[in-house]
């Protein structure tokens, strides 16, 4: 069963740049739609969360799923993971239930940073 599952590198890299492609492209095309008069705030805080997402799951390729998420949850990461996904969804519920486009806008700056600091935290002696 395994063996059956397991990708091989040469599929987990093209599924990584494939993954990681998409989530710029969403996080491009967000940026355009932002100039979309009336819903362009709410259709750039969606689409620049659905690429961020899209980008870290890229990652999954790379480590696998379960490794991926040990790691995401270790005590030298745990709050910088939190911070992340926590910035994610409010980005959406702002967007989606509550009508906010200001707190949507604040939430993707929050994100952005959120992001940022998730990402250094794999490097080593970097926080």
């Amino acid at each position: 069963v395994i063996d059956a599952t397991s990708l091989g590198w040469g599929t987990r890299v093209k599924g990584f740049i494939a993954c990681f492609a998409i989530g710029c492209l969403c996080s491009l095309l967000g940026s355009c739609l932002l100039w979309v008069p009336k819903k362009g705030l709410t259709l750039f805080a969606v689409f620049y969360t659905l690429g961020n997402i899209a980008s870290i799951g890229s990652t999954l390729f790379l480590m696998g799923p379960m490794k991926q998420l040990k790691r995401m949850f270790e005590p030298t990461r745990l709050i910088a993971t939190i911070v992340m996904l926590l910035c994610l969804i409010l980005t959406l519920c702002s967007a989606f239930w509550w009508r906010k486009e200001g707190l949507a806008l604040l939430f993707c700056i929050l994100q952005f940073f959120a992001l940022a600091w998730y990402s250094i935290s794999f490097i080593p002696f970097a926080r």
